[in-house]
């Protein structure tokens, strides 16, 4: 249990000196370490800017998010991954459905019960709410607010957490209206215990666990429900929040910024190590405009509005990017030799920190897949979030992340789509008397076969419409369609035709695919054929694997009738060759 040394005021002389150990443990008979703080990036107080910076970023990165097909992975817009061990989940659909999944610790999924869940189950309580923040904590417990303002809240509430005035799990989303009535909530933060959120107009309510002041009340005593954080702020603006685990810090829209709560690691960066009960401002911050603030566990990362990166508090991971494992009790400037900053990241339930430049270079350091990085670290990440995907312990989220892309598709995207279009196509191939619509452009950039014929003064250069009769047109169409989009989808069976075609175009890469698909694929009925049409193909490793396959399933293969309608000269050549293996000993 953390000791709680209590300052009030703006006093930088704590009452009794505290201690300095790298962070606070949870509370007593509270479950296990912290979960992730999930913000936006606190918004520029003088200029406006999306809140969600992560929109291209691939949710699969995550590994509890594999367990979704690729059809529902598409339907994601929005995602978090928390939990102790990243394993819970939330995500909201283009359709603005809530669906969470995951181990369920303390009831944290809202489902309603406190089984855990591989399959994602829908929340129908916040069916059809815009999700505009969301945030948990240690237990886990979870608010979420929406684009009407409301906040609901749910899972562990053994503080008072969930502000709804009692200590009873929330086992579903509840809405939070305790001296929140006529208020709109745009952000929340969650500590390890305790809560809060920041109001469309500026002020800041917070609620739950209060050991060492972290809900700025002025005393230690719990909070069981919103109260309106007020001494040093009482007039000011407030334009982004932040937890660290049990401390507390705001950004005004002046650009200063104040901090409460526990400071035994120095993470309020107030000058010295003593809580703070009510807000205090960083005066070593003084002259400078922060424009994004984010907590790690005990550490804190500032970023102005130059583009300067300032770091305080816990180090022991070299979290702080100083190059050396000393805590510090005020704000010092890192990465001064890099270009300007534009994103910083850290979450409460990590001690790891990252960065990106204005050049989209992304930094990491801290805690790092269990090694301490004590300077900046240049990785070859496009996203601060992928730091967190592949190096934070546990792979959580350090905000919500939203995969909205405002209707811009990339290369890959955009050819997917446009295949077999009549809009915006310029050739047609006809196949079985069907028409396959596509652009001579990308036929000729990915294959040799149609460079040639379309540089090359053949009669089909001339040609709106090109009649073909060697193949069939699910064959054909498969063909053109991994031109536009680097995938197969053919039963084996058609795949054999697709085979023929990729032999005679010399596409090798389609080869190796139609042989996977045809590996995959193989049975007892259809193993004969497909090894006559290897060897037909001369596609040699697939060859093999069918003759492995017929011989190890001899006595059912040869009772089928593809092996008795093979030419007799393939069949001599089967029969001599699985006897020199020895197919025929008894």
């Amino acid at each position: 249990m953390e000791r709680c040394f209590s300052v009030s005021g703006d006093s930088s002389t704590p009452s009794s000196p505290a201690p300095p150990p790298l962070s606070s443990p949870p509370p007593p008979s509270s479950p296990p370490p912290p979960a992730p703080l999930l913000l936006a990036p606190t918004p520029p107080p003088r200029q406006g800017r999306p809140r969600y910076a992560g929109a291209m970023v691939d949710v699969s990165k995550w590994p509890l998010f594999t367990v979704l097909s690729p059809r529902e992975v598409a339907t994601v817009r929005q995602a978090c991954v928390f939990g102790t061990s990243a394993n819970e989940a939330i995500y909201i659909t283009h359709d603005n459905e809530v669906f969470v999944f995951g181990l369920n610790c303390s009831n944290c999924l809202g489902t309603g019960d406190s089984l855990s869940t591989i399959v994602p189950k829908k929340l129908d309580l916040l069916r059809g709410k815009k999700v505009v923040s969301i945030s948990y904590g240690s237990g886990p417990h979870v608010l979420l607010a929406t684009e009407d303002g409301d906040l609901f809240a749910w899972g562990h509430n053994g503080y008072s957490q969930l502000g709804n005035g009692t200590t009873n799990q929330g086992v579903l989303p509840v809405l939070v209206t305790t001296n929140l009535q006529n208020k709109r909530v745009r952000d929340v933060a969650c500590g390890s215990h305790h809560s809060m959120a920041l109001t469309q107009d500026g002020e800041v309510f917070a609620w739950g666990y209060n050991n060492c002041g972290q809900v700025g009340s002025g005393s230690t005593a719990n909070q069981p429900s919103p109260r309106r954080v007020s001494s040093c702020l009482q007039g000011k603006t407030v334009v982004g929040i932040t937890c660290g685990q049990t401390s507390s810090m705001a950004v005004v829209d002046n650009g200063e910024v104040y901090g409460w709560g526990y400071n035994g690691n120095g993470q309020l960066g107030v000058g010295n190590n003593g809580n703070q009960l009510i807000p205090c401002r960083l005066a070593a911050l003084q002259g400078l405009c922060i424009q994004q603030i984010v907590s790690g566990y005990s550490h804190c990362l500032a970023l102005t509005d130059e583009g300067l990166l300032y770091a305080w508090g816990a180090n022991t991971y070299g979290q702080l990017g100083t190059g050396n494992k000393s805590n510090q009790l005020s704000p010092v400037h890192v990465m001064a030799e890099k270009e300007r900053i534009v994103e910083i990241a850290a979450c409460h339930s990590t001690h790891t920190s990252a960065a990106k430049t204005q050049s989209g270079q992304v930094y990491m350091w801290g805690q790092c897949r269990g090694q301490s990085i004590v300077l900046p670290h240049l990785t070859h990440f496009t996203t601060t979030d992928d730091v967190f995907a592949c190096f934070a312990t546990p792979a959580v989220m350090w905000r919500l992340l939203s995969m909205e892309h405002d209707d811009f598709l990339t290369v890959a995207q955009a050819l997917r789509k446009e295949f077999d279009s009549a809009e915006t196509a310029d050739l047609k191939f006809s196949v079985d008397g069907k028409y396959i619509h596509v652009h001579k452009a990308v036929l000729k950039i990915r294959c040799e076969h149609f460079r040639s014929m379309f540089q090359s003064h053949w009669t089909e250069d001339l040609q709106e419409v090109i009649e073909i009769d060697q193949f069939s047109y699910p064959v054909y169409r498969s063909f053109l369609q991994f031109l536009y989009t680097d995938t197969v989808e053919l039963p084996p069976e058609d795949a054999i035709g697709l085979l023929d075609l990729a032999t005679s175009y010399c596409e090798n890469r389609l080869k190796r695919l139609c042989q996977q698909i045809i590996k995959r694929g193989i049975t007892v009925d259809n193993a004969f054929a497909l090894l006559s049409a290897a060897v037909r193909y001369d596609a040699e490793d697939l060859e093999e694997f069918c003759f492995r396959f017929c011989v190890n399933h001899l006595t059912q293969v040869t009772q089928t009738g593809a092996f008795w309608q093979v030419d007799g000269a393939m069949l001599k050549e089967f029969i001599c060759r699985a006897s020199r293996c020895g197919a025929f000993r008894n």
